[in-house]
């Protein structure tokens, strides 16, 4: 969203505010840092291991009387968190129309991905505008009886986000970061290893299916033992710090790292030979930068990328993890088919895109 952010300050006509919930309070800090954005209002209400219940009962709570003093002409959400889901019912209680950016993803199975299927289905039910990142997207909306001009295809801005910080400089501290990685422990024969990049913290992958993941990354470590580095920075949800570091935690070619920022993050990315995650923003970042994913999930809301031949989809199972991730680290065809695809996901202009949709909008 900061790229939207961004855009809009620069408007003329425009008075825009930032209201965050701090859903996830250690990673919205950093990228607001990066980006420059001072949050207008600061709910904080990111509690340890709280349940849905009690953050969506907060989100109601806390935000209701801002809407109501404030009485903007938009609230304008990203994406389908629970503060999504959320704060798109409260601006329709109150009758603010609501612009949902990041819309018409479905994977059409309620339960993957969880809670989040159903979180952006309810915010695309009372949005009055659609920005969809896709022409699939657009589909997904007609298909679910959204007027055509309600819709506008505008890339999705997390590629504008990204080109600008990819753009930006690295960093000592990055350097450092990617030298002790790659170097400790030393390669056998002094060659620079492969960096592969791990993400896994989705809540239809806590307990088996998320030691599956391990398993597989455990034999994936073993079998290129001096040939490729793992790093994988471990969501602070105890259901994945507890099992990652348990099982992965003793592998020397595995890296376990607290959550990074975002620059380090990128920068990481661009040095990276592939991706395994089971993120839903990765399967469009990671491409951006040239990146192949394999996605860790059973189905993606997502398929451009699965189209495009940027992204594939091995689920939870461990073996076809192994075999997906070796199919790429040993045949040089299959992974420059992956690493040259073009990424589906937008050119870097979708925040300009949806400011003046905003701006052009009528009822």
């Amino acid at each position: 969203m900061a790229p939207v952010v961004y855009t809009l300050s620069k408007t003329s006509g425009v008075d825009s505010l930032v209201c965050v919930t701090a859903q996830h309070r250690q990673m919205l800090d950093q990228v607001t840092n990066l980006f420059g954005i001072q949050p207008d209002i600061d709910l904080d209400l990111m509690r340890p291991d709280q349940s849905l219940a009690e953050l969506t009962a907060a989100i109601f709570t806390h935000l209701d009387p801002i809407l109501a003093k404030l009485r903007p002409d938009w609230v304008l959400l990203q994406g389908d968190t629970t503060t999504v889901m959320a704060a798109a019912l409260l601006a329709y209680y109150h009758r603010i129309r609501v612009g949902h950016v990041e819309a018409g993803l479905r994977t059409g199975d309620k339960w993957q991905p969880f809670p989040e299927e159903i979180n952006r289905s309810v915010a695309g039910v009372v949005a009055d505008l659609h920005f969809a990142p896709t022409e699939w997207a657009r589909q997904n909306l007609l298909r679910e009886n959204v007027p055509d001009e309600r819709i506008v295809v505008t890339g999705n801005p997390v590629i504008d986000a990204l080109q600008y910080v990819a753009s930006l400089p690295s960093t000592p501290e990055v350097e450092a970061l990617f030298r002790k990685i790659c170097l400790s422990p030393q390669p056998a024969d002094g060659a620079e290893p492969k960096l592969i990049l791990i993400t896994a913290h989705r809540r239809e992958n806590f307990g088996a299916p998320l030691e599956n993941i391990c398993a597989g990354l455990r034999e994936v470590a073993e079998t290129y033992r001096d040939q490729v580095r793992l790093v994988y920075p471990v969501h602070l949800n105890p259901n994945v710090q507890e099992p990652v570091y348990r099982l992965l935690g003793d592998v020397p070619n595995i890296t376990l790292l607290p959550p990074l920022d975002y620059l380090p993050w990128v920068h990481l990315i661009k040095r990276a030979t592939l991706m395994l995650t089971d993120s839903g923003g990765l399967q469009e970042e990671a491409p951006g930068l040239g990146v192949p994913v394999l996605v860790m999930r059973e189905v993606t809301e997502r398929p451009e990328g699965v189209q495009a031949g940027t992204v594939r989809l091995v689920g939870t199972d461990a073996a076809r993890i192994v075999s997906e991730t070796r199919r790429l680290l040993d045949d040089p065809q299959a992974y420059a088919e992956m690493a040259h695809a073009v990424n589906p996901y937008g050119d870097g202009h979708a925040a300009a895109r949806i400011v003046k949709a905003l701006l052009e909008y009528s009822v």
